[in-house]
């Protein structure tokens, strides 16, 4: 495959994920890396500035579509149901691939203490632009990023419960995280 192809981002990414798993994260590199993609070293980095950062590909969009969605929610719905239509909105551009690839990233961040921290400030990315989009709203501070944590904890596992599903059924993934929101809701009814 050429490096003018399409979708080398894509492929470098499940490269990596591939390579991850099966040599471990240290012992992976980035000129093999490119080259089980069918790319340049030089295609490499017009992409990413290092290996770690194949991880958190997608990020950027991820976190406009959770605003976007929130920011987009009808006026007078409470913080959770604007989180709810954050995570539908991000989770419908999600398709078989992204749930093809989830076990396997899931696999490749536990295997690296390096690669749990960049997910781990993924993670902090996610809820820092919904709670960003709930205060713009007009939800109190405090609230907006409860909310925003919630969502980010809902949206993780409803991922996970997709991707680690029956791959043969049809359902999405927004189907999941909202039911993962639902639980969370429910369950903070107990604290108390």
């Amino acid at each position: 495959m050429g490096r003018w192809e399409p979708g080398a981002r894509e492929r470098l990414v499940v490269a990596a994920v591939d390579l991850f798993g099966e040599q471990g994260y240290d012992a992976t590199t980035i000129a093999q890396i490119a080259e089980r993609a069918g790319v340049t070293k030089s295609t490499f980095f017009r992409h990413f500035p290092d290996k770690r950062e194949l991880l958190v590909a997608g990020q950027d969009a991820l976190c406009r579509l959770l605003a976007e969605g929130i920011a987009d929610a009808p006026e007078g719905v409470t913080p959770l149901e604007a989180v709810a239509a954050g995570l539908e909105r991000a989770s419908n551009t999600m398709g078989p691939a992204n749930r093809e690839l989830g076990p396997r990233l899931k696999a490749a961040v536990a295997s690296s203490t390096e690669l749990q921290e960049r997910d781990a400030l993924k993670s902090v990315g996610l809820a820092a632009a919904m709670a960003t989009a709930l205060l713009t709203r007009g939800v109190p501070d405090p609230t907006a990023h409860l909310a925003a944590e919630l969502g980010v904890l809902a949206f993780k596992r409803g991922y996970a419960e997709w991707s680690e599903g029956d791959h043969a059924a049809e359902d999405g993934l927004a189907k999941h995280a909202i039911a993962a929101l639902d639980e969370l809701r429910a369950a903070s009814t107990s604290l108390g």
